[in-house]
């Protein structure tokens, strides 16, 4: 569709333009705000953001009007600001009354509600974390369904999740003397049509992957010398990609050696995980491996058990192919399978959701992440829009539903969550899994409770700094993202450089003076 022009006047305030763009975006697919005058605009929005000093609180009016249609629609709202809060805190009271009343005036115009009201964040989770360390359980929920117009049920699921992911770790927020590690293998047999990862076909040219296998070894050596010298022990390892598994049984035993050697106590790691996403991937000889080295947790991802859908979106493997080595890792000796499902991707409806979960029931994996398809800017799928037809809003929502009760009928829990921009149906991407089969590289990756140190190709670090209390009373947590070169033949020319740069702003956030 084309863009929607929108006229913004406002009055009162000069900030939160992000958040009444990113509002707007919950109802349009693709939004301009003009914030001059705009005849051509087909919207009016007006807002007026007046503060009362001494009631201590802060009003917003606000007027939408189709300047097509002639209607208009209008809306205020009242927020107490918080005494002695501090400008932070009367900042974000003022943001979240922008933004309900502008959600409630585009929920008039458009019919459509926002299940998750004006939160429009990657990670809700952290929001309810928070919000459970000074209340308790229904006054947190009821805090997302007054303050950011939650639904009921989306703060019920958000409340389950968090209260799920303190029972599986329980020392979450006491993590700081450990890291996670993320191993980044950045090829897989084909790229799919939604993926952005940094996923490289295995035998093309961007880069020889001996030479990136050179490089990954020096990493794990140089930063498993970083984690000794610094005294911290690792939480969990992932190692993720692309697909890892796309290397060869004797590439792979190769990296795990290293890892041993250089790593911290080995033997305190609580997780292990592999992503073998890609079933054309998986052989006797990797699994073998990954036994020998104790792999706690593998992923074996179909996505979809339509065939058609596969051969779509540019998945080279087939639904027999996806049961046979599940079956065959299953014979192996892991016990601990994960398994990725996409609702709304192409030419798939509620049918062939239904036909989907029926297979997934014939397997019963441990875990099983329920994703929603986001159009991701750089994806191919994205830049050919018109060529994939997917699902409208309200089939995506009772697909979803399907989904939320077949796995709560089937026994599995949900214990991570995450939104995604430009995702269908404004919705979520759950990980559900069965009793103790969580994964807890996804919580603590999710939850950003704990440095996560990347290695590899794409790999994305994030160091987390001491908390620090501002002059308000308020808390900052400093996280400082690094990432690794997308490109392998970009990674394999400069990784040095890469971990001197990494281990320099490691040393800032770990300084000499709190080393072990």
């Amino acid at each position: 569709m084309e863009t929607l022009k929108i006229e913004v006047r406002r009055s009162g305030f000069s900030e939160h333009t992000t958040e009444i763009f990113h509002i707007c975006k919950l109802f349009f697919e693709d939004v301009e705000l003009v914030y001059e005058s705009a005849d051509d605009a087909p919207m009016l929005l007006k807002l007026d953001v007046r503060e009362d000093a001494a009631a201590e609180e802060v009003e917003v009016r606000g007027m939408l009007q189709d300047r097509v249609t002639g209607e208009s629609r209008s809306c205020e709202q009242r927020r107490r600001l918080p005494a002695g809060g501090g400008e932070v805190l009367r900042s974000r009271t003022v943001k979240r009354a922008v933004g309900s009343c502008l959600l409630h005036m585009l929920q008039q115009a458009t019919g459509l509600e926002q299940p998750w009201g004006i939160l429009t964040g990657v990670r809700p989770t952290k929001l309810m974390h928070n919000l459970l360390m000074k209340h308790t359980r229904d006054e947190a929920k009821q805090l997302l369904i007054d303050e950011y117009l939650v639904t009921e049920p989306k703060a019920e699921l958000l409340t389950e999740v968090a209260e799920k992911q303190l029972q599986v770790i329980p020392d979450l927020f006491h993590l700081d003397r450990e890291v996670s590690v993320y191993i980044g293998i950045p090829f897989c047999p084909t790229k799919c049509a939604y993926c952005t990862f940094p996923a490289y076909d295995i035998r093309g040219n961007n880069g020889s992957v001996d030479a990136f296998l050179e490089g990954l070894h020096y990493e794990i050596r140089e930063m498993g010398r970083w984690m000794r010298e610094a005294g911290l022990d690792i939480t969990t390892i992932y190692w993720g990609g692309g697909t890892p598994t796309s290397i060869t049984a004797e590439q792979m035993d190769a990296l795990f050696v290293t890892m041993h050697e250089a790593f911290p106590d080995m033997s305190k790691v609580r997780e292990l995980t592999v992503e073998a996403g890609r079933p054309d991937t998986i052989t006797p000889e990797k699994i073998a491996v990954m036994n020998k080295w104790n792999v706690d947790r593998i992923s074996i991802n179909p996505q979809s058990f339509t065939q058609a859908t596969l051969d779509a979106i540019g998945r080279h493997h087939t639904v027999t192919e996806t049961v046979e080595k599940f079956r065959l890792a299953r014979e192996m000796g892991l016990d601990n399978i994960n398994m990725d499902l996409i609702i709304g991707l192409p030419n798939e409806g509620l049918k062939e959701l239904e036909h989907t979960l029926s297979e997934t029931e014939k397997l019963m994996p441990e875990s099983l992440t329920v994703h929603t398809l986001s159009f991701k800017r750089a994806s191919r799928m994205t830049k050919n829009r018109d060529a994939y037809e997917v699902a409208e809003r309200d089939e995506i929502a009772v697909m979803m539903e399907r989904a939320t009760r077949w796995t709560a009928g089937h026994g599995y829990k949900p214990y991570y969550l995450y939104r995604q921009k430009n995702i269908l149906g404004n919705l979520e991407n759950v990980g559900y899994s069965l009793e103790g089969r969580e994964s807890l590289y996804n919580i603590v990756m999710m939850e950003e409770r704990q440095t996560i140190i990347g290695l590899g190709c794409g790999a994305v670090s994030k160091i987390l700094f001491p908390a620090e209390l501002r002059e308000d009373g308020s808390e900052h947590q400093r996280i400082e993202r690094f990432p690794n070169p997308k490109e392998p033949s970009v990674y394999n020319q400069a990784y040095k450089e890469y971990i001197d740069k990494k281990i320099r702003l490691l040393d800032e956030a770990y300084p000499a003076s709190v080393k072990a």
